[in-house]
C-alpha cells in the first residue's frame, strides 16, 4: 500500500509537469522525488529478481538524477514526464511488495 501511494504521489507530479506553468523550481523537486521512487521501485525490483523492471527503474533514475541532469528541450521532457507516469502506473501491478 505504502508503494502505490509514493507511486501514485509521482504519477501525479510527472502529470502535473506537463504544462509549463511552474517555476523551475517545482522541475527541481521533480527530480529527486522521480530518483527516489526509481531508487525505491528498482530496491523491490531487485528483491523479487524482476530484472526488466530494475532496469526500467535504473533507467528513470538516472534520467531524473539532480546530480549530474540532462538538460534537454521542455518538448522532449514532455514525452518522457508522460512516458514515466505510465510505467509508475504499470509498476503498480508489475512491482509487488
Amino acid at each position: 500500500m505504502k508503494k502505490n501511494i509514493i507511486t501514485i504521489i509521482g504519477i501525479i507530479m510527472l502529470l502535473l509537469a506537463i504544462p509549463s506553468i511552474w517555476p523551475y523550481g517545482y522541475y527541481q523537486l521533480l527530480r529527486w522525488v522521480v530518483l527516489g521512487i526509481g531508487v525505491y521501485l528498482g530496491y523491490l525490483s531487485i528483491k523479487k529478481e524482476n530484472i526488466t523492471w530494475t532496469i526500467i527503474m535504473g533507467v528513470i533514475a538516472i534520467a531524473f538524477n539532480p546530480f549530474f541532469p540532462f538538460h534537454l528541450d521542455k518538448e522532449v521532457w514532455v514525452v518522457i514526464d508522460f512516458i514515466t507516469s505510465i510505467l509508475f502506473l504499470t509498476s503498480i501491478w508489475k512491482i509487488k511488495n
